[in-house]
């Protein structure tokens, strides 16, 4: 009878009253991080007169530190009730960036707290990915499950053109730490909506054979490495994620120094063709309904690997900010298009009881990954030029499609295993 009621809202594309809650609650977070987004960077120059090695090190060890801390946590949120989970980190990152303001306000806020800071958040916001893909599956039907990581993408790119803007006049008036509030307060909010949709979650069966122990720690790359389709996907996204991210430090240092374009100009380089993503979010369905999804995976997963090469022949002037713009644009929007499909595809191949270890696994690879290639391709800048080495992060790029899956996978069963680790 539920069920039947949860399809009929379905073909109205209306995914119920507690979908609605969460997606609030996710668009007030994204908007809160966006708002201070580069705030603790700023927060360490100009408050804490932080050195370049300091503010490097905020920016990777921080994230590096967070996403070791998520390992455990993806097994031990697997079979607990996700929605309490997810309220917990929301709270857990609120408690943690309300200490920055507070400290600031006492005058007595040091860098080593900003590092803390950045890890415990970094931890939770994988935490709360993981368990929010494995709550997603339960709370929707399988046909549901595109149209909601369309919204949640459309969203993030909606946040994305906002956010920033409103950050920087806000950063202009009332300083960095006003925005690092702002993002706490967010995270508040964003707990109060989930707690909103209320309880919808039946407890996962705790069996013997489920218990944590020390070898589940890895149960999720297993899960992933054991499935080719995911396999497939997992590396295409980690290796795609960190090429594209580790050219950004080279490309603003090009931008911002040698080619003399103002940080205004940078801004609206990165922030205009977000509308790309946005764009490309709504379209992912009805592309997926009339090519089917495995074709739109491979094909948009191999076109949006065809931009960043050209940002190699990036020179000064408007012609320079329009190739960069341009460039964006097609890449940001064919990522709108690949996101809530990969995203959706990798949940359909995951067995319920696995997603929030999945998904930890996935995350965990994909942040240490991309800052294990920023910081590479940060002394292969100095080595070999700049231009040479955004050039080489894109030829790169072009190869990663061979990664992508090659032929279209069935939905694995949503049954949970009956063994603890699938070999």
């Amino acid at each position: 009878m539920r069920s039947g009621h949860r399809q009929g809202q379905l073909l109205g594309h209306r995914l119920g009253r507690p979908f609605g809650w969460l997606w609030a609650a996710y668009g007030t977070s994204a908007l809160g991080t966006w708002l201070a987004f580069g705030a603790f960077p700023l927060i360490a120059i100009q408050v804490l007169h932080a050195g370049p090695a300091e503010v490097a090190a905020l920016s990777s060890a921080g994230t590096a530190v967070g996403a070791a801390m998520a390992v455990p946590l993806g097994p031990w949120v697997e079979f607990r009730r996700k929605r309490p989970m997810l309220i917990a980190m929301d709270l857990a990152r609120f408690a943690a960036l309300l200490t920055i303001p507070t400290a600031f306000a006492f005058g007595v806020l040091t860098f080593l707290q900003l590092l803390l800071v950045s890890v415990v958040v970094a931890a939770a916001d994988i935490t709360f990915r993981a368990a929010s893909g494995a709550y997603l599956k339960t709370l929707l039907p399988a046909e549901g499950l595109l149209v909601a990581n369309a919204r949640f993408e459309s969203t993030a790119w909606t946040t994305t053109v906002i956010g920033p803007p409103l950050g920087g006049v806000a950063i202009g008036l009332l300083g960095p730490v006003a925005t690092v509030l702002a993002d706490a307060v967010s995270y508040l909010l964003s707990a109060l909506g989930i707690r909103a949709m209320g309880e919808h979650e039946a407890r996962p069966e705790r069996r013997e054979a489920a218990r944590m122990r020390a070898g589940d720690l890895l149960d999720g790359w297993r899960y992933i490495l054991a499935d080719a389709a995911l396999r497939q996907l997992f590396f295409n996204t980690v290796l795609f994620n960190g090429l594209v991210m580790a050219a950004q430090p080279l490309l603003a240092v090009l931008m911002l120094g040698r080619l003399g374009f103002t940080p205004w100009q940078y801004g609206l380089a990165f922030a205009a063709p977000a509308i790309g993503g946005l764009l490309g979010s709504r379209l992912a369905r009805p592309l997926v309904t009339r090519l089917g999804q495995h074709q739109v995976l491979v094909v948009a997963g191999a076109l949006r690997a065809l931009w960043p090469v050209g940002l190699a022949i990036l020179g000064p002037g408007t012609g320079g900010l329009l190739l960069v713009v341009g460039v964006e644009l097609g890449l940001i929007f064919c990522c709108g298009v690949f996101n809530p499909v990969s995203a959706t595809y990798r949940l359909e191949r995951t067995a319920t009881d696995r997603v929030t270890r999945t998904l930890s696994a996935w995350a965990v690879t994909t942040k240490a990954s991309t800052a294990l290639l920023t910081a590479l391709w940060g002394v292969l800048g100095g080595l070999l030029g700049l231009r040479t080495a955004i050039g080489l992060a894109g030829v790169l790029l072009l190869a990663t499609p061979l990664l992508l899956p090659r032929r279209a996978a069935a939905p694995v069963s949503s049954e949970p295993d009956p063994a603890p680790t699938r070999a």
